[in-house]
């Protein structure tokens, strides 16, 4: 039998590789990962599909699971911008590496086309979780486990 430790436990919370993933049991990762409410890990963040550019942006102001708000104050979104930012440079830097590495130098055009249509394709990705991460990282909102029972007291 593996001996249990303090270390493989916050792994297994961290990565959910338990078979007992409940709602109420979801990981931080896997909650991150599926754009779901901080507070109860299971609420979507998002009233549309990923791909959806109709709504790209939008954010529920509520969850619709357990009523938190989700937009803490006016424009509380607009930091995600910075962490865009960071995802459109890193795509940028990957796909100017990959191009060199696969396909060797080619003419700026080459890398210029390869550019604009990754960013493209993965605007939708790149402004999603950039709020995902700004609400997770900077919003002042954190699990809880209690968040059934508080609703049903309201």
């Amino acid at each position: 039998m593996i001996p249990v430790t303090k270390k493989r436990l916050i792994i297994l919370y961290i990565y959910g590789m338990s078979s007992k993933n409940t709602p109420e049991t979801t990981p931080l990762v896997s909650a991150m990962l599926g754009g779901k409410c901080p507070n109860c890990r299971t609420g979507s963040l998002f009233p549309a599909p990923l791909y959806s550019y109709r709504k790209l942006s939008d954010v529920h102001h509520k969850c619709p699971a357990c009523n938190v708000v989700l937009t803490p104050e006016p424009d509380f979104y607009y930091g995600a911008m910075y962490i865009s930012y960071a995802f459109s440079v890193a795509l940028v830097i990957t796909g100017m590496v990959a191009i060199n590495i696969l396909v060797g130098r080619q003419e700026l055009w080459v890398y210029g086309v390869v550019i604009v249509v990754a960013n493209a394709l993965l605007t939708p990705f790149m402004l999603r979780y950039s709020k995902v991460l700004y609400l997770y990282g900077v919003g002042k909102l954190s699990y809880d486990a209690n968040w059934r029972q508080k609703l049903q007291k309201k």
